[in-house]
């Protein structure tokens, strides 16, 4: 048997299994415009028409292309056939009446062929087919990317997945440039607005909760980004949407291989693919409020060697409008480079090594401090006196070294070593004579001094408090995932092991400073020692394992899969007057939690338009270092079932989810309590049902 390019093999399967999106309002349906229907392979001779069949091969080599992608379309109306070639790169399409045809074969890393054929009834063609090699960016990214809108009939993904990518992803960059307005458009997500720039997004899916998207896995290319995904997960930390080239979205089954939190789901950003050739572009813009954006892409790839370069800044003054002047914007830059390696495509072994380095910061002048609802109705960008000095303050930088081998037709394995430090300071105001700014915000009349003095009304020294939230983080591991392929009898199977070793930390280094207001502007009459408010480090290890395999029979797709957490968890509270931390800590805790997660996804393809899809899995998510000796970890069981709809000018998507929480978690924060601990409470059984 002659051999394929071994990374075109690779992105033929990553291309087969591919996703798409559907938008759907709540309770409702969006169609969007679709020209084919599905595989044709399956249909039965009709009488009196004719087949169209071949074999689809490379030029060069005369290698067997199997899973490229063939398009048959009517000249006369327009109607289109759809197949994939399968083994030895043979195809096979019945049913089509005398007439004149377009056909066009597509393949990732080889050049697009169109043909006219004339077809006569009854007749039988049997047609060979050269693609000639078109050089591909050779990142093997284990991640789902794709342009299409829906799962495609037939799929060996059952259940609820969504992707935005190309265009539709590029258009809300431009419009918004904030993720909440481009996750908006896939179903099942809930946002929370904070600030109104989308700068430390608020994601949740199927109900999780949304505060800081800590209930949620988040990664870049099937990378966790999380400040500290597991001890402290709150995305204080956000990648800048524009320069990615899709978001996917898996709920249900179909997530439990990206752990750790599998209760909603999980939220995968993927970045910019190194261009096949020379590519640059850039583009600015500007705005009201002192707005303006750049972004630029510089790369291009050769026969052993890609590289890219992005740079993407964004600044405003900020639309709010703060009592006595100032700004109330943001200054964000996000820069990426990747290099990659890569042996020749026909060499015996493949083999890619991809470097990808990131740097992120940002400076925003944003509070935690609101106002109340008569103001709101009266001025509703209004910021009060007491706000000036809160800002925040940040960056990021991540380190990736991605290494993908095949070496064997039906095996590969992707290795990935990677490492993110993240550091921030919040410095923003805490209390007004002694009272926290959420109790005073929330009854107004019962403060109503502490309210003034908020206002710009005359304080003595020290009134008003502002604390200087200084953390930072890092999040450090190696994963491997393997992929091959088998069959079984008449079942096919695609199997998929993962491992991971992850590492991370929270170190919390925090002080509080006095504040008088005097003619409506805030002096500094004190300044706090470091360590003084908080000085803790929290950390955490764990080992995660999965296996999955998506078992192909007849009509039928069944994808079993299994996934084993294993964590441990250090918190050492060093206390506030010890900021050489030389002496024993005031407060440690340790503990360990383990989680067995099984998961099924069921498809059945009706004809050729429909899928019906179940699954069911259980959800689990730690409970972080914070736990008390009584906190037990997040947990549920989690089912949907719906329907995909495929028809000649439309697609339809709905879909029925019910998670029954056995114990959801809470969390003490300055948003949601006086003292700020950050220490996790069960918080009971939940039931969350929704369409």
């Amino acid at each position: 048997m002659t051999d394929m390019l071994p990374m075109q093999r690779l992105m033929n399967r990553i291309r087969q299994r591919s996703i798409g999106v559907t938008t759907m309002a709540a309770f409702g349906l969006a169609f969007t415009s679709v020209s084919s229907v599905g595989a044709q392979e399956r249909e039965p001779p009709v009488r009196g028409m004719g087949v169209l069949k071949g074999q689809v091969i490379a030029a060069e080599s005369d290698a067997s292309l199997q899973g490229a992608d063939i398009f048959v379309e009517r000249a006369s109306d327009g109607r289109t056939w759809r197949t994939k070639a399968g083994g030895g790169g043979r195809f096979r399409i019945p049913g089509l009446d005398a007439g004149e045809y377009t056909l066009r074969l597509s393949l990732l890393g080889w050049r697009e062929r169109t043909e006219r054929l004339l077809m006569e009834p009854g007749r039988e063609r049997d047609l060979l087919f050269e693609l000639s090699p078109n050089p591909i960016p050779v990142e093997a990214v284990q991640v789902l990317l794709n342009r299409t809108r829906l799962v495609t009939p037939g799929s060996d993904l059952p259940g609820s997945a969504q992707s935005l990518g190309g265009e539709e992803l590029g258009r809300l960059n431009s419009l918004y440039g904030d993720v909440h307005k481009a996750v908006l458009d896939l179903p099942g997500v809930n946002v929370q607005e904070e600030e109104g720039y989308g700068l430390r997004p608020n994601i949740g899916l199927r109900g999780t909760g949304s505060e800081r998207s800590s209930k949620i896995t988040l990664m870049e290319d099937g990378v966790l980004i999380a400040p500290a995904p597991y001890a402290a997960p709150a995305a204080y930390y956000f990648p800048l949407i524009g320069r990615m080239e899709a978001v996917e979205v898996r709920k249900g089954s179909s997530q439990i291989k990206y752990g750790p939190r599998t209760i909603g789901g999980a939220l995968n950003l993927v970045s910019r693919s190194i261009p096949n050739r020379l590519e640059a572009s850039a583009a600015i813009a500007g705005g009201q409020n002192g707005t303006g954006r750049f972004s630029g892409t510089l790369g291009d790839s050769y026969s052993n060697l890609g590289w890219l370069a992005q740079a993407n800044l964004i600044r405003t003054d900020g639309f709010k409008r703060l009592d006595g002047g100032g700004d109330t914007g943001y200054d964000l830059q996000d820069f990426l480079v990747k290099l990659r390696v890569n042996t020749n495509p026909d060499a015996a072994v493949y083999q890619a090594f991809t470097v990808k380095l990131g740097y992120w910061s940002q400076t925003s002048d944003e509070p935690y401090l609101g106002i109340t609802d008569e103001d709101f109705g009266l001025t509703p960008d209004r910021r009060y006196a007491g706000s000036p000095e809160d800002v925040f303050n940040g960056d990021q930088q991540q380190y990736q070294l991605r290494h993908y081998i095949q070496p064997a037709e039906a095996l590969n394995v992707t290795t990935t070593v990677y490492r993110n430090d993240f550091s921030r300071n919040w410095y923003k105001l805490q209390s007004v004579l002694g009272n926290g700014i959420g109790k005073v915000m929330a009854d107004p009349d019962r403060f109503a001094g502490e309210l003034a003095i908020l206002q710009g009304a005359e304080s003595g020294a020290d009134a008003l408090q502002v604390r200087a939230n200084n953390r930072s983080y890092y999040a450090s591991g190696i994963q491997s995932v393997l992929g091959t392929e088998a069959r079984t009898g008449a079942a096919s199977h695609g199997v998929e092991v993962g491992i991971r070793y992850h590492s991370d930390q929270e170190d919390r280094f925090q002080h509080q400073d006095g504040y008088e207001m005097e003619g409506g502007l805030l002096s500094l009459t004190s300044a706090g020692a470091p360590g003084s408010q908080s000085n803790r480090v929290n950390d955490a290890s764990a080992w995660a394992f999965y296996v999955q395999d998506a078992i192909a029979l007849g009509d039928w797709t069944f994808i079993p899969g299994l996934r084993y957490e294993a964590i441990r968890f250090d918190s050492v509270d060093y206390g506030t007057d010890d900021p050489t931390r030389s002496a024993p800590s005031v407060d440690q805790r340790q503990s360990r939690v383990a989680a067995l997660i099984p998961g099924l996804g069921i498809n059945y393809r009706v004809g050729r338009a429909i899928d019906l899809f179940m699954g069911l899995h259980k959800g689990f998510g730690p409970t972080g270092a914070r736990a008390t000796d009584e906190t037990q970890p997040e947990s549920s069981f989690n089912y949907e079932a719906g329907a995909r709809l495929h028809g000649e000018g439309f697609q339809a998507q709905v879909t029925g989810f019910y998670s029954d929480y056995r114990n959801v978690l809470g969390r003490a924060t300055l948003a949601n309590s006086e003292s700020g601990s950050g220490d996790i409470f069960n918080g009971g059984e939940v039931d969350v049902v929704g369409v």
